[in-house]
């Protein structure tokens, strides 16, 4: 429930790894300041080492914040134009938006990256969201997540068009995939240790009502449809295995040639530069997610520097 809590504990752990907030839920604050000053000391405390991620929310948070879901993505674009502001207009100023206004807006401290730290957009996969993130006022990192493989190709493809729409090519570093990944010594060993955990994550942890997961007003209608015919197993439907999982590219679950393979044929359909290796996930235990960590880390990560 508090990303930059977890951030605040891992600055202290680390000394050079980036740290991204993935992310926060703009629509949901009565005042997007505290989001701009817990993100800028944040950055300070890790002396630039924080990527903030911005997301709208999921509909039963509408729900359960009482939040309005039709101005979502009203109140998500004016919450990052005074986010952003904030972090590089030097204050005071006024800010009086249709849904914050604020008479006096003066960050302090002021983030550690100048001009303030990289945001980049999860998403699974809203035409709005890709609209916005690509223009050429952003140009943000779109992250898919939580998609089948197909998926994760369609809205890296739609980004990639809609760049050239405005008049630009996008670069491998504009495309992101969040995607769970275990590795083990063999594929039968991965699937067994880990199968429990993302089928619970998939269908236990995700798995929502439509009326909770699209609260009327939350998207377009187009967006909603394409949602519909897209996910139906997210919304609803019936359960999902390891093997499907595994077979749609949903996740990668396997040994390090098998992951590395998975990772490779994504790249190679889309281009895409970065990698959010989501390495626990579900139930998954302590000991399997360490397990998981070194080997990920010693036997697939050198080749992806290649």
């Amino acid at each position: 429930p508090a990303p930059n809590l977890i951030a605040s504990a891992l600055i202290q752990r680390t000394s050079r790894v980036q740290i991204a907030i993935l992310g926060r839920a703009l629509p949901l604050v009565n005042n997007p300041i505290y989001i701009a000053e817990e993100f800028a000391m944040l950055d300070n405390l890790s002396k630039g080492r924080i990527i903030a991620g911005f997301v709208r929310g999921i509909g039963s948070e509408y729900h359960s914040s009482g939040t309005n879901p039709y101005f979502s993505h009203e109140r998500f674009h004016e919450a990052h134009d005074l986010i952003v502001r904030a972090w590089t207009e030097p204050g005071p100023f006024a800010f009086h938006g249709d849904h914050f206004s604020l008479q006096y807006v003066n960050l302090w401290p002021r983030p550690y990256q100048s001009p303030h730290p990289p945001i980049w957009i999860p998403s699974q996969g809203s035409s709005e969201t890709v609209a916005w993130a690509s223009h050429p006022d952003r140009k943000y990192p779109f992250l898919v997540t939580f998609s089948s493989a197909d998926l994760v190709a369609r809205y890296h493809n739609t980004y990639r068009e809609r760049a050239r729409e405005y008049g630009y090519e996008a670069a491998s570093e504009q495309l992101g995939w969040a995607c769970p990944i275990y590795v083990a010594e063999t594929d039968e060993r991965a699937r067994a240790e880990a199968g429990h955990a993302v089928e619970t994550l998939f269908n236990d942890f995700l798995r929502q009502t439509f009326e909770m997961l699209m609260p009327p007003g939350y998207t377009s209608m187009g967006s909603m449809k394409n949602f519909i015919s897209s996910r139906r197993g997210l919304g609803g439907g019936g359960k999902m295995t390891v093997e499907g999982l595994v077979e749609s590219g949903t996740a990668l679950i396997g040994s390090p040639k098998t992951v590395l393979a998975g990772i490779e044929r994504m790249r190679e359909r889309t281009g895409f530069g970065i990698l959010v290796s989501l390495l626990q996930f579900g139930v998954l235990s302590d000991e399997l997610t360490r397990r998981n960590m070194d080997l990920f880390a010693s036997e697939v990560m050198p080749h992806l520097r290649d």
